[in-house]
């Protein structure tokens, strides 16, 4: 790690509105460090970047900021590494536009693990929450760190599932690393706080601006050896990961679904496009080299596995369900309900039900 002179450099460049990671890097390769930049006069900043935003390194005026960001990095479990840093995570090395330090809380040394990115819609089916979990969890014993990025949905699914597994797991953040969102996971940031690690690139205090979650989706799958995209629909966010991952060189995975479901047509989108469609956690783990014992098979059913059976794993309605089973409504309301209670399907607005595996 840095001295606290050199890190407060790295912290005051990256604070310049406008400056962003790749200029941020052009004048590292011009200046050599942090330090030199802001030592550096216009004329000679004017060569690298433009005179304008030359101007606003000279103008600036951070240095509350500053203080503030290495009293944070001087609390337990905290760190900001920067380029210079030998723990800098070595796959966001490899990727187009590294940012030129990240602040991490918890585990840092789990940046560096083999890690799989785990991404899906945030409004994902009750199948696609427990097949996010499962796979993670599976992903994670095998000693995968499960990457994501805290949003509600497959994103929570699989950062639990992580914690359930010997590889935990590392959360991306749209914001500074002092604000969790959205609220609600509060609770689940602190587990991961706890067990795994948080990362932001963006400075302490920063919001949940919309601009900052695809920019963040790129860390995602940088830090890790392939994303597996459990749901999405076709104008999902995950599927800008999915992208940047395939243009960083990693591994795409999908998970089919239901040629019915808007959240299956980003997954089968992908899977057109070159992406390896995964059935289990065994098919990813084998593409990537990874070996784990195959789970045992499931129980056989009990009195209403036939209507499991009919409903197969599509959405459905009653009607439906009575044509395919031969059964009259009244019946298959009863059973409906035994099974919703048992956690064997799943109530879906409109009426209609869905199996869980």
């Amino acid at each position: 790690m840095n001295d606290s002179g050199d890190l407060a450099a790295w912290i005051e460049l990256s604070l310049v509105p406008g400056l962003g990671s790749s200029r941020y890097r052009s004048l590292l390769s011009a200046f050599g460090l942090p330090v030199n930049v802001l030592g550096a006069t216009r004329a000679q900043l004017s060569r690298v970047v433009p005179e304008s935003l030359a101007a606003t390194i000279l103008e600036r005026s951070s240095a509350a900021e500053v203080e503030k960001a290495l009293r944070w990095a001087e609390g337990r479990g905290r760190s900001v590494l920067t380029l210079a840093d030998a723990a800098y995570p070595r796959q966001l090395l490899e990727i187009p536009d590294p940012p030129p330090l990240v602040y991490v809380a918890g585990d840092a040394a789990l940046l560096s693990a083999p890690a799989l990115a785990v991404v899906g819609s945030r409004n994902a089916t009750p199948q696609g929450l427990q097949n996010a979990r499962a796979f993670a969890r599976a992903l994670s014993e095998a000693g995968l760190a499960i990457v994501s990025g805290l949003a509600l949905g497959v994103d929570s699914e699989a950062h639990r599932g992580g914690l359930e597994g010997r590889g935990a797991t590392i959360a991306v953040l749209g914001t500074g690393i002092d604000i969790v969102y959205p609220q609600r996971n509060r609770s689940l940031a602190d587990e991961v706080l706890a067990r795994g690690a948080l990362v932001s690139e963006f400075p302490l205090a920063t919001g949940p601006h919309a601009g900052n979650f695809p920019r963040r989706n790129r860390l995602i799958s940088g830090l890790a050896r392939g994303c597996l995209v459990v749901e999405a629909a076709l104008d999902s966010g995950s599927l800008i990961t999915a992208r940047l991952a395939a243009d960083q060189g990693r591994e795409v995975f999908a998970i089919p679904g239901s040629i019915h479901s808007p959240l299956s047509k980003g997954c089968h989108a992908l899977l057109k496009q070159g992406a390896k469609l995964v059935e289990s956690a065994q098919d990813v783990l084998e593409e990537l080299g990874v070996s784990i014992r195959r789970a045992a098979p499931a129980p056989a059913g009990d009195a209403d596995s036939g209507l499991l059976e009919s409903m197969g794993f599509d959405p459905c309605d009653i009607d439906e369900l009575c044509g395919r089973s031969g059964l009259p409504a009244e019946a298959v309301s009863a059973m409906l309900l035994k099974l919703e209670l048992d956690g064997k399907i799943a109530g879906l607005p409109g009426g209609l039900y869905q199996r869980i595996r």
